[in-house]
């Protein structure tokens, strides 16, 4: 009993500073930040002394808010298109390097590099692409003079900008994606392949209805990964294209690549309205928890399936 307790004394001894480094800066800011949204806090001197505690107001005026509500319909319809992209090609990668090709590790090494790159080179990068190189190598091709038309560059209209940001995200993303595929798709037992064969079935037989359901696990963790990335996008959005270009959304101006995350910096510091900033963040937090669990879920339901 007392080495029992001694161990267990020895085990939160070793785990307090964690747990303290944890509560100070993940807990306890995001209860005071709670608090803040219910308050008129801003970044200007006051000259009135103490907050004040306005209710619900940060929280109406967000709902009220053409540029919230556009950033939020923004944000799902990338995360959607995001997610499945990111997914469809990370499977298709790890199929391949998992396959007999020469040179696999190398392409492994390859594909996972922009995964370390920080986000905000990688959106200035892509800018330089998408608004300089595309254009110069249109100038050149024949028929493709089209590209290098001021009028015609991809950041230049919304749509294509939101494919700019997918595409950025998609080839900084779908390399570590790839690599728990790959993991998963390596632990499947090379047996159950080779009586799949003698069985006759047909290399998509084997896919659909071998690795698929072995792998499952890892459709759970991808899922979830992509989804919470996706919705946590600022920093490709930032420097890609700042949200822009403009657009016109019930009746009001606004940026119109601007995600949910860039919208609550932006109204938080650009703004000076750290109240309002801060009620954003927490209506972003509630929706995500409610949209991961929800999708948990339904992925461990289906590993049940299959």
């Amino acid at each position: 009993m007392a080495a029992r307790r001694r161990l267990s004394m020895t085990f939160w001894i070793f785990l307090a500073p964690v747990l303290i480094a944890f509560m100070m800066v993940i807990i306890i800011p995001f209860f005071i930040g709670v608090f803040y949204s219910f308050t008129d806090w801003n970044a200007t001197a006051r000259t009135g002394g103490a907050l004040q505690f306005v209710g619900l107001k940060n929280f109406t005026d967000s709902f009220s808010d053409p540029a919230f509500i556009h950033a939020s319909i923004m944000t799902v319809i990338y995360t959607v298109i995001n997610v499945f992209v990111i997914n469809v090609l990370a499977v298709a990668l790890a199929l391949v390097v998992t396959s007999s090709l020469r040179l696999r590790n190398l392409y492994r090494v390859g594909f996972f590099i922009p995964y370390l790159i920080g986000g905000l080179i990688l959106g200035y990068l892509w800018q330089f692409i998408f608004n300089n190189a595309i254009p110069a190598v249109g100038g050149f091709l024949p028929g493709f003079g089209f590209l290098a038309d001021p009028n015609n560059l991809v950041l230049s209209r919304v749509g294509s900008s939101i494919a700019a940001l997918v595409i950025v995200g998609t080839w900084q993303y779908v390399g570590y994606i790839m690599m728990i595929y790959v993991a998963a798709i390596e632990a499947v037992p090379e047996s159950l392949y080779e009586a799949a064969r003698i069985d006759g079935a047909s290399q998509w037989q084997g896919f659909r209805l071998i690795m698929v359901p072995m792998i499952a696990q890892a459709f759970t963790i991808t899922m979830f990964l992509t989804l919470v990335n996706s919705f946590k996008q600022f920093d490709v959005n930032y420097a890609l294209t700042a949200g822009g270009p403009a657009t016109m959304f019930m009746d009001k101006s606004i940026f119109g690549t601007e995600l949910l995350a860039l919208n609550i910096y932006r109204t938080a510091f650009v703004s000076n309205n750290l109240a309002a900033g801060q009620a954003r963040a927490v209506v972003f937090f509630v929706v995500l928890v409610i949209i991961t669990v929800i999708q948990v879920r339904i992925n461990k339901s289906k590993e049940i399936e299959l």
